[in-house]
């Protein structure tokens, strides 16, 4: 078990369903710390510790869930940046959006998302489906620390 938080960066402009990423999360007795920026740019000022996003009070994370769909910056070009980065492309990514389209699935992975989520419309489900993401990647998966 981990002594420090595993932080998670959620980038996800729909307050409801940010809402409930946090919710389903809290339930962890796992510690985790849940970031949430609501757009594509304030996703890469948090991740180069720029601005309000300082990196002492907002540290690396060591999972990102991200929707495609953001304003500003998109999500595919967002995740595109993150992997071309050195610092940041060891950190893990999922995709969590609305979208099942082959195309933004493909797109992902050529960007090389990590794993790729689709909403689901029923709250039930969405809840059930961040329960498990948040059993494995804070119980079951294992990162060096």
């Amino acid at each position: 078990m981990r002594d420090d938080p595993f932080v998670i960066l959620l980038v996800e402009d729909d307050q409801a369903h940010a809402e409930i990423v946090r919710r389903s999360l809290e339930g962890f007795r796992v510690a985790n710390r849940l970031e949430h920026v609501c757009d594509g740019q304030a996703a890469l000022e948090y991740l180069g510790g720029q601005g309000q996003w300082s990196r002492l009070p907002h540290p690396r994370p060591h999972l990102i869930l991200l929707d495609l769909r953001l304003p500003k910056v998109d999500g595919l070009e967002l995740l595109g940046n993150i992997k071309a980065e050195p610092r940041l492309a060891s950190i893990p990514v999922v995709v969590l959006s609305t979208s099942d389209a082959d195309k933004d699935m493909l797109r992902a992975s050529e960007n090389h998302a990590n794993s790729y989520l689709v909403k689901p419309l029923d709250l039930d489900e969405f809840v059930r489906m961040i329960g498990a993401l948040g059993d494995y990647w804070l119980g079951w998966n294992k990162q060096p620390t």
